[in-house]
């Protein structure tokens, strides 16, 4: 066991949110302080030589101006004049050199006394000489400088000199280099304020979600929609101000109508109730249990409850399932138990049947066996023989059989027409519609004759061409005519409150199916209800 190596993992750990922030953060902070110290470096340099050559022309223009230069140039450069003047201004100014030059290009004064009286060095003076301020970078006896020439007039404005004011370009890259240290600091201290500001922002970032990774919410994240597709029932969240935030696949396949219709025939979307009382629930912060709400042609029951987030609502939250298939699946389960009860029962009266046949046996009364056992027959054959010989499928025949004892227990005959015939149906649909139709319609039935003495409830069931027709009739009070139209409006009911679902349950599966159902009455005489619905027998299937 102790060669065996450790799986290697196929998947590399993700970066940590304060790593990725911070490397994402840095790296947008430090290209842009980067452009910033270039494009800082740039306009400093230039700023800073601007500034060099506007004093310099400042100094110069100065000095062209002094009545003691435009005295001293009509003075021999021995008289020592302007050599005083030059060198206290040089000194003062901190400049490499101040010269000032007659006509002719000889010095007036110069920092080397031993240079007075001698010609000016460099190509950059002519243009002086001729009227123009000029600036260049040129390399005299001294050092390579900045120089500033600027033309010297007297009194008649004739021109009789020029001005030349040097600045070492040493001294220029000195107030480069310090104005470049002070953005170097500038960027360290913005270095330091973003690294505080970015730990800042990763802990409020990680308290928002509740430190947690990257990485674990995209997990959860789809852990969540996993779970809330893989649902059967409709889940469906609202904001507090109503908007959906929140609905997986079952809510969509029943809350939104078919392709190409976006409202029912009121003129208002399917979902509009559901919503409407969504809405409710996060202003009211009172959650509801078991709500039924009709939407898109169906009762849905629904729970809701408000979100809250630090004790405040800042939505609600429902979930709901189609009722109908509850009631479809209540409804099978009711014909199977009434199936097997009615099976139970005749095995019980079967079993009896068998003792009075032993015992005429043993009194050897065979005359009164053979009668026995003929009308048993005949019981059986207009009893359950008849309902299996007609109905095919055993869920419906064992419903059938359990409605006709229910009957027989309230003094009702329910009888099965000669012309009934049903085959089976593989489709568990169809048979739960039917089992719906024919259960609501048979109770009522019975509920309308409960007052009478006697009564009786005729079934008709017949197959053809793909479809079953099926009519229920009683001779009970009937239904007013102003009450025809309303008996399968949801809620309504004259026998009390909390009433009034069946027939609208029964309707609504119905015309899902794609069949339907009409009603007809005359009070005090009947009452008859025909159903139309598609029926996929075994034959047609195979």
């Amino acid at each position: 066991m102790s060669d065996l190596q450790p799986f290697p993992e196929t998947r590399r750990r993700p970066m940590k949110l304060y790593t990725l922030v911070t490397l994402m953060v840095c790296a947008i902070i430090g290209s842009v302080l980067l452009l910033v110290f270039a494009l800082y470096s740039v306009q400093i340099t230039h700023a800073t030589r601007d500034d060099v050559k506007d004093t310099a022309l400042g100094i110069a223009r100065t000095l062209a101006d002094s009545p003691e230069i435009k005295r001293g140039l009509l003075q021999p450069p021995q008289a020592d004049i302007i050599q005083p003047i030059a060198q206290a201004v040089t000194k003062r100014n901190g400049l490499l050199f101040a010269v000032v030059t007659d006509m002719r290009g000889i010095r007036y004064s110069h920092p080397n006394e031993a240079l007075l009286g001698l010609h000016f060095i460099g190509d950059d003076l002519p243009p002086a000489l001729e009227g123009k301020e000029n600036v260049s970078v040129n390399r005299g006896v001294l050092d390579e400088a900045l120089r500033v020439f600027t033309p010297v007039y007297d009194d008649q404005h004739d021109q009789i000199g020029v001005v030349v004011v040097g600045i070492s370009l040493k001294k220029v890259e000195e107030q480069i280099t310090r104005g470049r240290l002070n953005a170097v600091w500038t960027i360290l201290f913005s270095i330091l304020m973003s690294s505080l500001a970015i730990w800042g922002l990763v802990r409020i970032l990680k308290r928002i979600l509740f430190g947690l990774e990257p990485y674990e919410i995209s997990a959860l994240f789809e852990q969540r929609q996993a779970m809330l597709q893989s649902l059967r029932e409709g889940v469906v969240a609202v904001d507090i101000q109503g908007r959906v935030t929140m609905i997986n696949h079952a809510a969509r396949e029943i809350l939104l109508l078919p392709s190409g219709q976006h409202a029912d025939g009121s003129g208002n979307p399917p979902h509009a109730a559901l919503l409407a009382s969504l809405r409710e629930v996060s202003q009211t912060g009172i959650a509801r249990k078991d709500q039924e709400i009709g939407c898109n042609g169906r009762l849905l029951l629904c729970n809701m409850v408000p979100v809250k987030s630090q004790n405040r609502v800042i939505g609600a939250i429902s979930t709901f399932r189609d009722k109908t298939e509850i009631s479809q699946l209540m409804q099978r389960l009711d014909g199977m138990v009434n199936y097997v009860d009615a099976l139970r029962a005749h095995t019980h009266e079967f079993m009896n049947k068998l003792h009075v046949i032993l015992g005429l046996l043993h009194i050897k009364r065979y005359d009164k066996l053979e009668e026995y056992i003929l009308q048993t027959a005949h019981i059986y054959q207009t009893d359950i023989g008849t309902v299996q010989r007609k109905i095919k499928s055993p869920v419906i025949a064992g419903f059938l059989l359990g409605k006709i004892n229910r009957a027989k227990e309230a003094g009702i005959t329910l009888t099965l027409a000669d012309e009934c015939h049903i085959p089976d149906t593989a489709s568990e649909e169809q048979v739960a519609v039917l089992v719906t139709a024919l259960g609501n319609l048979i109770e009522n039935a019975l509920d309308a004759m409960a007052d009478q003495a006697e009564g009786e409830i005729t079934l008709l069931l017949h197959y053809q061409n793909g479809w079953l027709s099926c009519e229920v009739s009683d001779d009970g009070p009937g239904i007013d005519p102003e009450h025809l139209d309303d008996v399968f409006i949801r809620g309504f009911s004259t026998k009390g409150e909390n009433r009034g679902v069946g027939l609208f349950l029964a309707r609504q599966q119905i015309q899902n199916l794609g069949g339907d159902i009409i009603v007809e009455s005359e009070p005090g005489v009947f009452t008859q209800f025909f159903v139309h619905i598609p029926w996929d027998s075994e034959r047609n299937i195979a």
